[in-house]
């Protein structure tokens, strides 16, 4: 997940489940920002993308295009690596 992405989150109001996926995650440095490798079942990465949605910008919320860009890459990580479910 991207760091945008992260910092974003970690002022979210999380559940339980989405909390400890944060936390127990690995920063890795890369270049000027960092990636957090969340190890998490497949629905809690939907939830998480779900609820980073604002950052993508909608009707009366602009979003900013590296905000932008960063819902998009942790979106396709996630839809590549496991199907959204039944």
């Amino acid at each position: 997940m991207p760091g945008k992405i992260a910092d974003f989150l970690r002022a979210a109001e999380l559940d339980d489940v989405e909390r400890a996926a944060l936390d127990q995650g690995v920063t890795v440095r890369r270049g000027q920002g960092y990636t957090l490798r969340v190890t998490a079942v497949p629905a809690v990465h939907h939830r998480l993308i779900a609820r980073c949605q604002p950052l993508a910008g909608g009707p009366g919320a602009p979003a900013v295009p590296a905000q932008r860009k960063a819902c998009r890459k942790y979106e396709n990580r996630v839809s590549t690596l496991a199907p959204t479910g039944p």
